[in-house]
């Protein structure tokens, strides 16, 4: 068991380590917060292998690290719970398909969309007042509107990103990317 705890807290802290480094490669980054980045891949995994407990401890560390070393753009303490602490923490989320075939996949969708759910419900309220009155060519009346067209035009290309590369590992990497390795190992 103890080697079992060992393992998991080394995996944790490499596995959050290279979301931080992901993170800063931006493929692509919005004006007020948010970016395209493959930072979601290794938390994602993470959790997926080791299950929902350590996958929501590795997701909050790294949204803690993602506010103290990625500018921490926030305008107060709700948006820093919002957007840094929950919404990185929700990415722990995936670790309810610990070990289950496919659980990379949909371990990915329940967390990047937990994520945006989260951006979302922080961009209508907190940062409402920060409204433009255009946003991609179209008139904004609603806060709801405007952070769901902001958060998507993101949280999409994140999603979609982080499938691909799993689906890209899948062959090569299946008893890595499904914890098999882990059951072989400590014969859970």
């Amino acid at each position: 068991m103890k080697q079992q705890n060992i393992q998991a807290l080394v995996e944790g802290a490499l596995m959050v380590a290279a979301a931080q480094v992901l993170s800063m490669i931006k493929l692509w980054e919005m004006p007020w917060g948010g970016s395209v980045v493959l930072a979601m891949v290794p938390v994602i995994l993470y959790a997926v292998r080791w299950g929902l407990g350590q996958g929501l401890i590795a997701a909050f560390v790294f949204g803690v690290l993602q506010f103290s070393f990625d500018g921490g753009f926030a305008i107060g303490w709700q948006s820093i719970i919002g957007d840094y602490l929950l919404a990185f923490t929700v990415l722990g989320l995936a670790g309810i398909f610990f070990r289950k075939k496919g659980g990379v996949f949909f371990g990915a969708l329940v967390a990047c969309a937990a994520r945006f759910l989260v951006h979302y419900v922080v961009g209508a309220t907190v940062w409402a007042e920060y409204m433009p009155e255009e946003f991609f060519g179209m008139t904004m009346h609603s806060p709801w509107f405007y952070s769901l067209l902001y958060n998507l035009a993101y949280m999409l290309p994140n999603t979609l990103i982080t499938l691909v590369v799993f689906a890209l590992l899948w062959a090569p990497m299946k008893k890595y990317l499904t914890g098999e390795d882990l059951r072989l190992k400590f014969g859970k």
